[in-house]
């Protein structure tokens, strides 16, 4: 039998060191992490009790961009969970302004730093982790880039993707968000001969590609009256 699961660098918790690499302590912060990590479990015990069975855990950094053609990407109904989002809903004119959750971190620049990663990459990482599953056992293995990247990093990339300014506004932190955090991706590619390839120039010029029209009974009042809504490229 074989399966693999996404599941999320949120498996690890507070950092004890970093990168993250697959065998640094599971200690999930929050629900969504703790029910990661319960699958996990029950895969491993699964394939230890039936030899039969083969598993890989793929733990996703933070996924971002869209495919090329613009058909599938990233367009969340009410408000966004994710930084790229709210981005590109500031870039369309949806929002004045994007919130800038601290700058106080200890970073470089005070902003938050995370791993992104693309998803056309993720997806490659995938047919991957498919090609391993003729191996038995459960391997978990990190998808990311081993690049961080903090807030103020993203704001500047956007803006050159787009060619204009994104307003922003530093409010206060967010209970429970990390100052950084990366992978460590030496398993994926000896394992799986995967590695990330686009960069975060490329993640922001597809953000937004394939948006849907954003409805106007959203959490935040934002309308487009009906219109489609979309940042495809910035390259027309």
């Amino acid at each position: 039998m074989l399966s693999w699961i996404r599941t999320g660098a949120t498996v690890y918790g507070e950092p004890q060191f970093l990168p993250y690499t697959e065998d640094h302590p599971l200690a999930p912060v929050n629900p969504y992490g703790r029910t990661k990590l319960v699958i996990e479990d029950m895969l491993r015990d699964q394939c230890a009790s039936d030899p039969s069975w083969s598993a890989a855990l793929l733990r996703y950094f933070n996924p971002v961009g869209a495919h090329d053609s613009g058909l599938i990407g990233e367009d969340p109904l009410g408000v966004p969970n994710n930084l790229l989002p709210f981005v590109a809903q500031v870039a369309i004119g949806c929002r004045d302004h994007l919130k800038v959750f601290g700058n106080d971190y200890d970073t470089p620049d005070g902003t938050g730093i995370r791993d992104y990663v693309h998803v056309m990459d993720l997806a490659e990482g995938h047919v991957a982790a498919l090609d391993r599953l003729d191996q038995p056992g459960c391997a978990a293995l990190n998808l990311g880039t081993g690049l961080g990247h903090s807030v103020l990093d993203v704001i500047r990339a956007f803006e050159l993707a787009s060619g204009k300014p994104l307003p922003f506004k530093f409010v206060e932190r967010r209970p429970g968000d990390l100052d950084s955090y990366d992978a460590a991706t030496d398993a994926a590619q000896s394992s799986l001969g995967w590695s990330a390839k686009r960069s975060l120039a490329t993640m922001c010029a597809v953000i937004g590609a394939g948006s849907r029209s954003i409805p106007t009974d959203t959490p935040n009042n934002i309308k487009t009256h009906g219109r489609r809504r979309s940042v495809t490229s910035f390259d027309d």
